[in-house]
């Protein structure tokens, strides 16, 4: 079971033992319908029984983890249902964010997002999908972050987190990366302009792209979804 080592993580042990499984389930590196076998766990991270339970606890509560009745505990399998409802949830939050942002940014807000672009432009000349992901999700932390809401993040989080764990699924697509750049140098652009309405339509566009890219999985990987 490929779970990260938590021995050098701060915060309490159920935290760290909820963080490293969250993680894994993802990142796809524990795919839908994996049981979660506890002593395997326990085994794994060198830890007791009861961080494990309330990290498990943790993950059903928001959907990652099922509960399977004298079976134990398996990652959830996909539920398109459940991908649209949390990209409506995500939309609604980063089409107001982006808004914000480029009404009210600063230059150094500006410089930010604006090297954040060429780092993923750089990362794509360089054939790492690992790194261009790694600032693509930055530049959405960096907008969120700048309406200056410190709660947003984790809303729009809670929105997302079925949708970026079925967006593993993409990743190895360079065409993805390619169209994902090219999504992303508009909604700077609109935020250099200190145009909302532009900026609110180039995220919307962003956004509703990867939901329709996710829906022919559903034909694709019938063993990943419900």
């Amino acid at each position: 079971m490929p779970l990260l080592d938590i021995s050098k993580q701060s915060g309490s042990l159920a935290q760290r033992v909820y963080e490293s499984l969250r993680g894994a389930i993802v990142a796809m590196e524990l795919p839908p319908g994996t049981m979660l076998r506890k002593q395997i766990i326990c085994e794994q991270l060198g830890v007791s029984r009861s961080p494990v339970t309330e990290a498990i606890t943790r993950l059903a509560s928001e959907g990652l983890v099922e509960v399977v009745p004298q079976s134990g505990s398996r990652v959830t399998r996909f539920s398109m249902s459940d991908i649209r409802e949390g990209a409506f949830l995500r939309e609604a939050v980063e089409l107001a964010a982006v808004a914000k942002v480029a009404a009210e940014r600063t230059e150094e807000q500006l410089g930010e997002l604006t090297r954040n672009l060429r780092l993923q432009a750089l990362y794509l000349e360089d054939g790492d999908a690992d790194g261009f992901y790694r600032e693509d999700e930055r530049m959405h932390e960096l907008i969120l972050s700048f309406t200056g809401f410190p709660k947003i993040q984790t809303l729009a989080d809670t929105g997302w987190i079925q949708v970026n764990r079925a967006r593993q699924l993409l990743l190895p697509l360079e065409d993805r990366a390619d169209g994902a750049f090219e999504e992303h140098k508009p909604i700077i652009a609109a935020i250099q302009a200190k145009d909302p309405i532009a900026a609110r339509k180039a995220m919307q566009k962003h956004l509703n792209r990867l939901v329709e890219r996710l829906e022919p999985l559903v034909v694709q990987r019938p063993d990943l979804f419900e």
